[in-house]
């Protein structure tokens, strides 16, 4: 593993693998009574937040607790960002304090890339999504929801999703969550396809590692998963599209295109839903639709991520010569 983790097309197939698998193990921590590793304790992370977001900030803060790393929470609202301290600024903070590990959600695209390579600060940085750039993570857990219910989860174990058909639908110009997906899948194998409005696909998409459709139930058929996307209102300064009820009649997800899938095949979601638009509320609660689990599988793959930047590359549940890692549970 790299010092960062700031773009899901800087991992190789082994990056990627390692850390699938060491979120296998992570998710078995899960499981038991008390849910904790001593891997990072005296270690500090800092969930350095720019944007709002419920989800990732969450299992960040839940990643860091289950392996006793000390979590500070920073907020823009609220903070001196809001009086109008400087990016460098809020890191010489952070530095000062003895940040190990900042986890960095920001508006502008770039900004974890710039506080990696700045020097501000001497600690591991991981982009938790930028502008409409890069979620890493996002695509990270994304995947490891696909291996385990495509593959399973122990026949997954050090296996790729080579030859399986993705399927990404929506907003794919304002998705960081599309462009991550699309460099990772194809890193592990996978033939990425993204169905859209002409008008919600990127400028130069025809350099991206993947497929182009306007028409989604050309592609559904064929598909092992389908990643519905949310539309990004808020980053839209345009009408992209008609009307809603036109955009949900021909790039949403309803019972009809889904019962049209293979029968293995799975829906996903990486929150938030706009229920009705882009995903039926039948859909969206179908044992198919793997939206709940994609958050679950999130702490599993944070937890691997941060103990991989921080911990080192041994197994996260055995020590180097096999035995098993004292955890809290057998203190």
């Amino acid at each position: 593993m790299k010092r960062h983790l700031i773009s899901a097309a800087d991992l190789t197939r082994d990056d990627a693998v390692l850390i699938l698998d060491t979120a296998e193990e992570m998710a078995r921590v899960a499981d038991r009574p008390i849910k904790k590793l001593p891997t990072l304790r005296g270690r500090t992370v800092v969930n350095l937040f720019f944007e709002d977001s419920t989800r990732t900030r969450i299992s960040f803060e839940a990643a860091a607790k289950r392996l006793s790393a000390d979590v500070i929470n920073f907020s823009a609202k609220g903070s001196s960002v809001s009086k109008g301290e400087s990016l460098k600024d809020t890191a010489l903070t952070l530095e000062a304090m003895g940040a190990d590990a900042v986890v960095i959600r920001h508006h502008d695209s770039g900004a974890p890339h710039r506080l990696a390579t700045s020097g501000w600060i001497g600690g591991s940085v991981v982009n938790a999504g930028d502008g409409t750039h890069e979620h890493p993570t996002q695509a990270l857990l994304d995947a490891f929801t696909m291996r385990r219910r495509l593959v399973g989860a122990d026949a997954g174990v050090g296996k790729d999703l080579a030859g399986r058909r993705i399927t990404i639908v929506g907003d794919i110009l304002h998705s960081r969550v599309a462009r991550s997906n699309v460099h990772l899948l194809h890193t592990l194998g996978a033939e990425v396809t993204l169905v859209a409005p002409p008008t919600l696909v990127p400028i130069g998409v025809e350099q991206w590692p993947c497929e182009v459709s306007y028409d989604l139930d050309a592609v559904v058929a064929k598909s092992d998963a389908v990643m519905m996307l949310r539309v990004q209102r808020e980053r839209m300064n345009a009408a992209f599209f008609p009307t809603e009820r036109e955009y949900a009649r021909r790039y949403g997800l309803d019972g009809d295109r889904m019962s049209r899938m293979p029968e293995h095949a799975i829906v996903m979601h990486p929150g938030p839903m706009n229920r009705g638009m882009e995903i039926t509320a039948e859909v969206a609660d179908s044992p198919r639709c793997t939206a709940v689990e994609q958050v679950t599988n999130g702490v599993s793959i944070r937890m691997a991520v941060l103990y991989l930047l921080l911990g080192g590359n041994e197994p996260a549940l055995t020590a180097g010569n096999g035995t098993s890692t004292r955890t809290e549970e057998s203190k």
